[in-house]
């Protein structure tokens, strides 16, 4: 897998949720668009990433800001299960967008961990 390409999907992904959950919540609240806030660097990393040289240092920062959003939109999990059971929350919109978050960083990491491992074997390979 790409995962330049990958990361910039998930920049995007971010970015998108960000700016329509804003809108979807009334533009009430500017925390809305903690997604996007966290997209575009990691679109800043994907674009540093098309460089060789600077490729691995920019997809562990990427990697890093995608833990940091899974821990970030993880809070919103419990929300969501009560949403799931028929209760209700105080602000279903952050639930749900934070939930969305978790759920493609937690995806993005792992990605990034498969990555980072098929590399590390793909180098051990070639000095053997």
């Amino acid at each position: 897998m790409n995962m330049q390409k990958a990361t910039m999907a998930y920049a995007i992904s971010l970015i998108l949720l960000g700016v329509v959950g804003y809108f979807v919540t009334g533009m009430v609240s500017v925390t809305a668009l903690i997604p996007m806030f966290f997209g575009l660097p990691i679109m800043v990393l994907a674009i540093v990433a098309k460089n060789p040289g600077r490729k691995k240092q920019a997809m562990h920062i990427a990697a890093a800001l995608g833990v940091i959003g899974f821990i970030g939109g993880a809070r919103g999990l419990g929300g969501f299960f009560t949403l799931m059971g028929g209760g209700e929350v105080a602000r279903p919109g952050a639930v749900i967008s934070q939930t969305i978050m978790a759920i493609l960083s937690l995806i993005f990491v792992l990605l990034c961990v498969k990555s980072f491992i098929d590399a590390r074997k793909n180098r051990q390979q070639a000095q053997a």
